[in-house]
């Protein structure tokens, strides 16, 4: 198992509350070993609502040629469907939003983060997948938008005005 998928599994213990992944496609990209990897999260608040995320998964002998060993590069991207009817839970309406899904990206320090933001101007759920670090943050990040305009959704606490 590699450094990625035990921080991996450690983090989804930790926050029991986020989202799970389900590991749907590996890509080899070289001979060194190194994998893209494509996880798919349910939102634990938003039924109906699936997002394909990719990380990179590097390899043994590029651990051992770069000497970097306990940490996977920032690189993601993030794409979010409707998947079927959306029933939307308590979500949180700040303009912060809410963490959906955490993983670690590095046995410590870094972590890929997805975050849901209901845009109520626009009727759409916006999902921002960004890595954190503890001390640098990094400017890598992606965008993923499912609208809600028009279609059938179902709010558990009724829609927000």
């Amino acid at each position: 198992m590699t450094a990625l998928r035990l921080a991996l599994a450690a983090s989804l213990c930790l926050f029991a509350t986020a989202a799970s992944a389900d590991t749907v496609g590996e890509v080899g990209v070289d001979w060194m070993g190194n994998d893209i990897m494509i996880d798919a999260v349910s939102d634990p608040e938003v039924s109906g609502v699936t997002c394909h995320i990719t990380y990179f998964d590097r390899g043994v002998l590029d651990r051992l040629q770069k000497g970097n060993w306990f940490e996977d590069p920032s690189n993601n991207a993030i794409s979010c469907q409707q998947t079927g009817p959306i029933t939307i839970g308590d979500i949180s309406l700040s303009k912060g939003g809410e963490e959906v899904f955490k993983a670690g990206l590095s046995l410590i320090w870094k972590k890929l983060v997805v975050t849901r933001i209901y845009d109520r101007q626009n009727d759409t759920l916006i999902y921002l997948a960004h890595s954190r670090e503890l001390t640098d943050g990094s400017a890598k990040m992606s965008i993923s938008t499912v609208p809600l305009f028009g279609e059938q959704v179902t709010w558990s606490k009724g829609k927000p005005q």
